[in-house]
């Protein structure tokens, strides 16, 4: 049953790496949503693609939507769900264009609704308290030091973070330069803090760190413990690590402190389109979200401007 399934998925993964081009994370993010997909399909019976309708692709939206953790708590947001759907929809539609399908099972399938709420950032004393949370002089406290300081000075993305090398720096000029998504390159400038970070784990923390005998990473900047390039699992595990020691437990997610970084700014007035280019958002409604007001930051803002915010009413005799 697998072997009817899988061929598709290969052509598709082909098609998706040569024909659109797409960059290894979105490559890889398109394989995960589908390879659970498929593996939904076998489990339920439906490993012949040919079995598979509109009730089938819906039945599974469901199944995403039931899905819990150990805690009882949703397996999948919303917004997972809608990317999982996507994907599914895309790969259908491969298979029917391509004519090894007669028709697209998903064409109907609504999508779910996903909440377009404020980006969680942290507050600045949040963001002080973590960025102080790595004690020590070691290598690895240094890089640890220098990740934290870089990903919260650049608004870098993880994935961005990881794949820097030596070459993308140039600390005199405070600059570095950064792959986005797409391939899209940009150069992002670093403060103060992060550029004395990065200095005193190049200075020293690298140097120790560097014992791989693989010359694919000897210019990766970040270094994992045996030398090699640190992966963005191995990045995040360090941020979740500093936010348990902050007191941020639950509080933190991979991009918590590029959102941080961007709302702070915006906060201290920067013009968003500068903030834009410093994210490499391609479309400036994706940066317009930092600008909106949470209900906290509005009643603070009122209590601390409004002349009758905390005047007494005055009592009848």
């Amino acid at each position: 049953m697998a072997d009817e399934l899988e061929p598709l998925l290969d052509e598709y993964a082909t098609w998706l790496r040569v024909e659109r081009g797409l960059a290894a994370n979105s490559l890889s993010a398109y394989r995960r949503d589908l390879q659970r997909y498929a593996g939904w399909l076998r489990a339920t019976g439906h490993a012949d693609p040919d079995t598979i309708d509109e009730a089938v692709v819906a039945a599974y939206v469901e199944w995403l939507k039931d899905a819990r953790d150990d805690d009882g708590r949703p397996r999948y947001a919303p917004a997972s769900i809608a990317r999982a759907l996507a994907a599914v929809r895309s790969f259908h539609r491969f298979c029917m264009e391509e004519g090894l399908l007669d028709s697209d099972p998903s064409d109907e399938v609504g999508s779910p609704r996903v909440p377009q709420g404020l980006p969680k950032a942290l507050s600045e004393a949040e963001v002080e308290a973590l960025l102080g949370a790595v004690p020590g002089d070691g290598a690895r406290p240094q890089r640890d030091r220098a990740i934290l300081e870089t990903l919260y000075g650049g608004g870098l993305r993880i994935s961005e973070l990881v794949g820097l090398d030596l070459g993308d720096l140039d600390l005199h000029g405070g600059m570095a330069r950064v792959l986005g998504k797409g391939a899209k390159e940009r150069v992002v400038p670093l403060g103060r803090s992060a550029r004395g970070a990065l200095q005193e784990y190049l200075d020293a923390g690298r140097i120790e760190l560097d014992r791989s005998r693989n010359r694919a990473d000897r210019n990766a900047l970040f270094l994992n413990a045996r030398g090699g390039r640190l992966t963005r699992q191995g990045a995040w595990l360090i941020v979740r690590g500093a936010g348990d020691r902050a007191g941020l437990r639950g509080r933190l997610y991979p991009h918590v402190l590029r959102h941080s970084c961007a709302t702070h700014m915006l906060d201290h007035g920067a013009d968003i389109r500068v903030v834009q280019e410093l994210l490499g958002h391609a479309s400036l409604s994706t940066t317009q979200v930092y600008t909106k007001v949470s209900p906290e930051r509005l009643r603070a803002v009122y209590e601390a401007a409004h002349p009758r915010a905390h005047a007494s009413v005055p009592r009848g005799d």
